[in-house]
């Protein structure tokens, strides 16, 4: 079933358009969240030439249940997230945005569906930051090896005692990641609530710094060869 995309709010965008932009982040929020969070969370990153693409959920959720439920519990607004995500990176690279310069950002449930979504579309992105998220599925779900990061950096960071995303489920996506050729980096903080912490974003920011440094280093010899 499709959803109807153009009764949707559309993405909110801040920093250089996206395909004169060295690199692109998507930011996907929380349950009742919308992108005004993640534009904090952006601000916290503090990269003024970073372009921040972020995007609404219809009700501020992208789908109803728990993430760990059967998936059918939470169909069709799940399909519809992944296809609401499908829409964006099928704009981004119709404006020239290489999946390489395309990273993901989330929290919480957006970094559940930020997980899933890569999973189901293994590729060379930018990166991926997971800000106290995983795989969907059931606990009894396996996680088979589906495609090739080919080295996609990807940080995921959670708390021991979260009670939305169990850190279980966290090392599970590690594995499933690591497997498929992800250079993944999972960091566990004792007792730390349902937020991102100041070390979190210190990680994420170095991530996407990277990002930055490299397209813009491409960008440079591209154009270079333009002229050579």
């Amino acid at each position: 079933m499709t959803q109807n995309l153009h009764l949707l709010q559309p993405p909110l965008v801040r920093g250089p358009a996206p395909n004169v932009a060295a690199a692109v982040t998507i930011l996907i929020h929380g349950r009742s969240q919308s992108s005004a969070d993640m534009f904090v969370i952006a601000d916290r990153l503090a990269l003024p030439d970073m372009t921040y693409v972020a995007i609404n959920a219809e009700g501020n959720s992208w789908y109803p249940g728990r993430f760990m439920e059967p998936l059918e519990r939470n169909q069709p607004r799940l399909d519809h997230a992944l296809e609401r995500i499908d829409v964006l990176i099928e704009s981004l690279l119709n404006e020239g945005v290489e999946r390489s310069r395309i990273i993901f950002v989330g929290f919480s449930q957006g970094a559940c569906l930020a997980c899933e979504y890569l999973y189901r579309n293994a590729e060379r992105w930018g990166g991926l930051v997971a800000y106290t998220g995983g795989l969907i599925g059931p606990e009894s779900i396996d996680f088979p090896v589906q495609g090739n990061f080919a080295g996609t950096p990807i940080f995921l960071g959670n708390s021991d005692i979260d009670e939305w995303v169990p850190v279980e489920r966290t090392e599970q996506t590690r594995s499933a990641f690591k497997l498929m050729g992800a250079a993944v980096k999972l960091h566990v903080y004792p007792g730390m609530a349902h937020l991102v912490n100041d070390r979190e974003i210190a990680y994420g920011q170095a991530l996407l710094k990277q990002v930055l440094s490299n397209s813009s280093t491409k960008s440079v010899r591209a154009q270079l060869q333009a002229y050579s």
